[in-house]
């Protein structure tokens, strides 16, 4: 991206985080059959009519990930910026979130649950699943499955996502980000943030202005 091109979608997010404020968040637990996951959502602001609800999953939890990453903030809230009411939460066995980690198995079926819990509350709003690292190969592969969400966003996805046809069988809309510094296949779908990282140090506003383009569009 451009320095010109930088300073334009700084222009634009600007106008817009001044039309549309972060307001109330809520603190929230999803019924699961064992328990609960610890999540926070943030609903749509009270003058806009939302046109699609998202859903955000984090890093791997044997490697301290949670919903508070930085990635996973920065998405959420720019998917809120956006007008949707946007929930994140915990995998089981992270922070308040009930039960122990199950190596991708359980987890997805959290993502389940946390699917299930928006669409409850928002019935017949389409959904963007968004995850970063174990949080994109979790959260994409239910996104792939479920009629309920509409497109995918997917941030440091592990190389063995692409092993398989699941994600190159979807015709959903889908958004693929990755730092040139990892060495993974290439699909059509792929955004290459030049120069950044697995955890996009220092470029995670690119990071925003790449999503909030690919939302756009899929909105028009």
């Amino acid at each position: 991206m451009t320095h010109y091109l930088r300073r334009q979608q700084a222009r634009k997010w600007q106008s817009r985080r001044s039309r549309c404020n972060i307001g109330q968040i809520l603190h929230i637990n999803i019924p699961t059959p064992t328990g609960h996951l610890e999540g926070i959502l943030k609903p749509e602001e009270e003058s806009v009519a939302p046109e699609y609800a998202a859903l955000v999953c984090h890093p791997h939890p044997l490697g301290g990930g949670t919903m508070h990453n930085k990635v996973v903030f920065k998405v959420a809230q720019t998917l809120q910026l956006l007008g949707m009411p946007t929930l994140r939460f915990n995998f089981r066995g992270v922070g308040h979130s009930t039960g122990t980690y199950d190596e991708g198995r359980g987890e997805m079926d959290d993502t389940r649950y946390a699917l299930e819990f928006l669409s409850r509350r928002y019935p017949g709003l389409p959904v963007i699943i968004a995850g970063f690292s174990f949080g994109a190969w979790v959260g994409l592969r239910v996104a792939v499955a479920d009629d309920r969400v509409q497109a995918m966003i997917g941030l440091g996805v592990p190389a063995r996502m692409f092993d398989g046809n699941y994600l190159k069988d979807s015709h959903k809309p889908k958004l693929i980000i990755q730092g040139t510094n990892e060495q993974v296949p290439a699909p059509k779908s792929l955004v290459a943030v030049q120069g950044a990282d697995h955890f996009f140090q220092g470029r995670l506003d690119e990071v925003q202005a790449i999503i909030t383009t690919f939302v756009e569009n899929i909105m028009e």
